[in-house]
């Protein structure tokens, strides 16, 4: 008897788009959205996935502490040149929302979109 796979926790579907794989629909179509403001000159550049370092890693009682990362979804730049980051969420969890504020502060000058 095959086995059943175990449902993803928060139920989304993974949806493959020129060559990448996104962690849900919704994802999956807000990047069509952005191709297409990108076709249209509203956008220069679309980044997947761009990590960013809230904290660094640091040696506390000579272990070795591993840095904090936050990883968006798309980070875009506008034909202006500014450079807005991306998150489409689904489910806020404590630990994103956490992460969030850390990027806030720790890149004040980021101009930071959720879409829900």
């Amino acid at each position: 008897m095959p086995v059943k796979p175990m449902p993803r926790k928060y139920h989304n579907t993974k949806v493959e788009v020129d060559g990448y794989t996104f962690d849900s629909k919704r994802e999956s179509s807000y990047y069509q959205e952005l191709k297409y403001r990108k076709m249209a000159g509203e956008i220069k550049e679309i980044r997947l996935q761009p990590k960013y370092e809230l904290m660094p890693k640091f040696k506390h009682n000579s272990k070795t502490i591993l840095p904090i990362t936050y990883t968006a979804d798309f980070e875009i730049t506008l034909s202006d040149g500014r450079k807005q980051v991306i998150d489409v969420k689904g489910v806020r969890t404590q630990q994103y929302t956490i992460r969030v504020k850390l990027l806030k502060f720790r890149y004040p000058d980021i101009d930071f979109l959720e879409v829900k």
